[in-house]
């Protein structure tokens, strides 16, 4: 092969012809469609994520929530109605 055959070979090599823009447009289409999947599940795993922290908090605040709820509380003071009948009784009945 001489020069002039492989300067010629190189020049039509970088022809662009209908047979490569089909094969860039099918390269660029399965691409995009990659990305957009990608995309998908990227924002699907960022709610999961999102929905656990949130689950995690509610659950915290039901357990702080039950904890105040269930501690005994102090000692109640006597009612009025109760000091009343005491005194009246007197202190030895």
């Amino acid at each position: 092969m001489t020069d002039h055959e492989l300067d010629d070979l190189f020049a039509s090599a970088r022809v662009e012809t209908d047979a490569d823009r089909g094969a860039a447009a099918r390269f660029l289409s399965g691409h995009r469609q990659r990305l957009a999947q990608e995309q998908v599940q990227q924002q699907a795993q960022t709610r999961t994520v999102r929905a656990g922290w949130i689950s995690a908090l509610l659950a915290s605040a039901a357990m702080v929530t039950g904890l105040l709820v269930l501690r005994p509380d102090t000692a109640l003071p006597a009612s009025a109605a109760y000091d009343a009948y005491q005194s009246a009784a007197g202190d030895g009945w």
